[in-house]
């Protein structure tokens, strides 16, 4: 792992309906190494979505600092922002949010398109393992490999980063531990930096570091001394 490629500092998310407010982070301090595989555990409405978001650029923090290498996100403008998810960021969430119209390459290939320097499809769909069946449509593919087409999509642009929220969520045990391998091995080939939520405790065996959250904080941040690979994760 190298250099900080993120540094968060005393920063807050407060979201107001009327007079009333709901504090979403409460002055959150977070450094993520360029590289580092980091999972963020925490029940529902712990604060780890909402940092996620900030990250990734699709929200924005009430106060404090986030920088990405050496730029404040929170300075951004809308526009800044845009480019900043287009040029740096993928996204997987629990939900493949595929087009069912398209198959698996076309799928990849609407990413390509628009990045500066991207994979082709066919590359982007092998590292995830779907070499044979980049020509499905998301209704012929299992749960499993629709959510590593979305996985292929996410690389696809090569990103230096990859926000992750709940990407086995919907996944059993056996086909979940597929696309751990396949974020493992795009985190280790790749030095992609990932931050992956999860409300799987077993997950936490594959990561660097584990961030626990709890009402809007980090409760506790524990670095990983016995990493496993992801056949060897507890269910």
């Amino acid at each position: 792992m190298d250099a900080p490629i993120f540094r968060a500092r005393g920063l807050t998310k407060v979201y107001r309906t009327g007079e009333v407010e709901v504090f979403a982070l409460r002055g959150v301090d977070l450094d993520l190494a360029e590289g580092e595989m980091a999972v963020m555990l925490g029940p529902s409405g712990s604060g780890k979505s909402t940092l996620l978001n900030i990250m990734g650029g699709l929200d924005t923090a009430t106060s404090g600092t986030l920088h990405f290498r050496d730029e404040e996100l929170n300075g951004f403008s809308e526009r800044q922002l845009t480019r900043y998810r287009r040029d740096h960021v993928g996204f997987v969430f629990q939900f493949y949010n595929l087009i069912p119209s398209l198959t698996a390459w076309e799928n990849v290939a609407l990413v390509t398109e628009i990045a500066a320097n991207p994979m082709t499809p066919d590359e982007a769909l092998e590292m995830v393992g779907l070499k044979d069946r980049m020509a499905h449509f998301p209704a012929q593919l299992s749960g499993g490999e629709q959510q590593r087409v979305a996985i292929a999509r996410a690389i696809a642009k090569r990103p230096e980063v990859m926000l992750c929220d709940e990407p086995t969520g919907a996944l059993d045990s056996k086909t979940g531990i597929l696309v751990l391998e396949a974020l493992s091995r795009i985190n280790e080939e790749l030095n992609t930096t990932m931050a992956i939520i999860t409300h799987n405790a077993g997950i936490r065996q594959i990561a660097h570091r584990v961030f626990s959250f709890r009402d809007g904080r980090i409760a506790e941040a524990s670095v990983n001394e016995e990493r496993v690979k992801p056949a060897e994760v507890t269910w």
